[in-house]
């Protein structure tokens, strides 16, 4: 049996970005198999391979000392470290030497692979996307009644609900133009700072927060998002670049329907599963349009199938065969 461990840097705040998500989800699909013996965050260095979800000085000091095959999942890429990150253009510098480090890199999106492919030629990738637990993202009306409750939130009141970083390569800026067309409507965004002061436009936004009115809601972080999902009649997702979008796949799995920004990575990902803006006057009306919105909805878990974390597990443990093997 193959022995596998995930090394994930999930305290402080990496514990609240997509890549932590992603891999906890991941290592919970493949302990119920029975294909690989996997570890998480385990401290010998004699595993068959090492699959490491982040890269900072703790995973890299771990990387020299691992004598399997490292993997490295590409969940973050230069590219979306633009408007999300202060000084982006330092942090981007180090990605090519980090990268070219490891054995074999797992992309998540086409886009993804390009940018990999692109600043780091000739070290071997393979696609794989993210998957979601579909038993654990699905509409549960308890858990939306409990977080209407938590929040003052009536019945009757229609929720617009993003789930990202406040940070300007997300969107926040359009919601928050967007909250102001649509006063009868509570816009409810859900995360917050996770680099703190070192997030893009820091100050900008925390100001601009005050000057919202009372129908935009920051709850920051959610303990239990299904109840966030779950409550909501929309989910949005403004973001400008991402490498593949979980958030969305997290709402379509609970049955919502997504409006989002019209970028390739959604496009090749998601398809004609959501419906797509290109500027502010093109989101205002596909929230409008409830219609389309319902029919959206209709089919939304449906689509997820696809990606269930099992068959997404079963992808991972054959690329590790194939890694030991050769």
């Amino acid at each position: 049996m193959i022995n596998v461990n995930f090394f994930v840097e999930d305290m402080l705040f990496f514990k609240y970005v997509g890549c932590s998500t992603a891999a906890k989800t991941l290592y919970k699909a493949l302990l119920r198999g029975q294909s690989v013996d996997v570890s998480y965050n385990g401290m010998s260095h004699t595993f068959d391979v090492v699959h490491y979800h982040t890269f900072g000085p703790l995973a890299l000091s771990n990387e020299k000392l691992n004598r399997g095959c490292s993997v490295l999942t590409a969940h973050s890429t230069p590219r979306v470290n633009e408007d999300n990150v202060a000084f982006h253009n330092v942090i981007n510098s180090l990605y090519p030497k980090i990268y070219r480090s490891f054995d074999h890199i797992i992309t998540i999106s086409e886009s993804c692979q390009q940018e990999i492919e692109e600043m780091v030629p000739g070290v071997p990738t393979t696609l794989i996307p993210n998957g979601v637990d579909r038993e654990m993202f699905a509409y549960d009306g308890q858990k939306a009644r409990e977080f209407r409750e938590t929040y003052g939130i009536g019945e009757e009141k229609r929720i617009v609900l993003t789930v990202a970083q406040q940070t300007p390569r997300k969107g926040i800026y359009d919601v928050m133009e967007l909250s102001s067309r649509f006063p009868d409507i509570l816009w409810v965004w859900v995360g917050g700072f996770p680099y703190g002061m070192g997030s893009k436009d820091y100050f900008k936004i925390q100001q601009m927060k005050k000057k919202c009115g009372e129908n935009m809601i920051f709850t920051g972080f959610v303990p239990d998002i299904v109840s966030a999902y779950s409550a909501a009649d929309i989910f949005f997702m403004p973001s400008h670049a991402e490498t593949f979008g979980l958030v969305n796949l997290e709402a379509l799995s609970c049955g919502l329907p997504v409006v989002a920004r019209d970028i390739p990575e959604f496009r090749e990902i998601f398809g004609e599963n959501m419906a797509y803006f290109g500027n502010i006057d093109e989101a205002a009306g596909q929230i409008a349009d409830e219609r389309a919105l319902h029919a959206l909805a209709a089919r939304a878990r449906a689509f997820t199938e696809q990606f269930d974390i099992r068959r997404i597990a079963d992808q991972h443990i054959a690329l590790y065969s194939e890694l030991v093997e050769s």
